[in-house]
């Protein structure tokens, strides 16, 4: 009998989590962006590869799309466990509907992008699966192939927008190095925070709903902790980094990145919850400017203010 997408696989010896580091050496990129491919939380990826925890049938599946192999090769046989994508006839687009080709990296990560849009224009729980499959092109089949649920879908859009946030702050502090002024630093990193694309404003869009979903989900509580940990942490390397300069005056870096990530987020939700145009709304450069000034009277030593 065919396994569910939910179903979690026997892997007794190891074999599947030896194909799928074949599958992962293939790629040529770190156990971490992999995981970030797919989708799927590095750790848990970690797991499945030692054998302390085993695969979903969802989860062979985009690794299979991932890596361009058959999902039946992974399970070791062709006849049991998931197949190839459900090819059912695709629905018909809603008149107007945008439908987006599936990316170079494939459909898992088109079905996350396509779910993060729809969330953002109109909330997690008024988006149907029927529509992401409207979105992507497909149909709902092919959806569940991927990912089994709505709750997943959710995880996966929310881990998809923390993995292309800690790409942006990454790639900004390689660029700056080590001997760059923090204080520009920090504001480089608050410039990211600030929604001003389209694709930030879809994230912070998404993280409204996080915040709610976060309560009362273990899954979705946990992301919402790991998300604020790797940024808090940055937040205070980056101010301790400052003390060093010279730049900062002496305080707790911990305390004052809890105190900033406050100020984020609450600028943040005013800036979305604008309408746009209106004059006595909080505008993104209104945002900053706040963010601009608490760095300023706050962190900035004496000789820097």
């Amino acid at each position: 009998m065919p396994n569910a997408a939910g179903d979690r696989i026997q892997d007794n010896a190891g074999d599947i989590a030896e194909r799928v580091r074949k599958v992962i050496e293939t790629a040529g990129c770190s156990q971490r962006e992999f995981a970030r491919r797919i989708v799927m939380d590095p750790s848990k990826l970690s797991r499945s590869l030692t054998g302390t925890r085993r695969f979903t049938a969802a989860e062979l599946a985009r690794i299979a799309d991932a890596g361009q192999v058959d999902a039946g090769w992974l399970l070791g046989s062709g006849t049991t466990g998931p197949a190839a994508e459900p090819e059912l006839s695709s629905p018909s687009p809603r008149a107007g509907a945008r439908v987006s080709a599936p990316p170079a990296a494939g459909r898992p990560l088109q079905i996350v992008r396509e779910t993060v849009r729809l969330i953002a224009e109109h909330g997690f729980h008024a988006v149907r699966v029927a529509d992401i499959a409207a979105a992507c092109d497909t149909s709902t089949a092919a959806i569940h192939y991927h990912f089994p649920g709505r709750a997943e879908l959710l995880e996966a859009a929310v881990r998809w927008c923390m993995d292309e946030d800690t790409a942006s702050r990454a790639a900004r502090i390689a660029e700056a190095g080590a001997d760059e002024d923090a204080g520009a630093e920090l504001s480089e990193l608050l410039a990211l925070q600030t929604p001003r694309t389209e694709q930030q404003r879809q994230q912070w869009l998404v993280w409204l709903d996080l915040w709610a979903e976060a309560a009362r989900s273990t899954a979705i509580g946990q992301l919402h902790v790991e998300y604020y940990r790797q940024w808090r942490t940055t937040v205070a390397d980056v101010i301790r980094r400052g003390i060093a300069q010279g730049v900062f005056r002496e305080v707790d870096p911990e305390f004052s990145a809890l105190r900033l990530t406050a100020l984020v987020d609450g600028l943040a939700s005013q800036v979305l919850a604008s309408s746009a145009g209106a004059e006595d709304g909080t505008s993104p450069d209104d945002m900053y400017a706040a963010l601009l000034a608490y760095v300023r009277t706050e962190l900035l030593s004496t000789a820097e203010g």
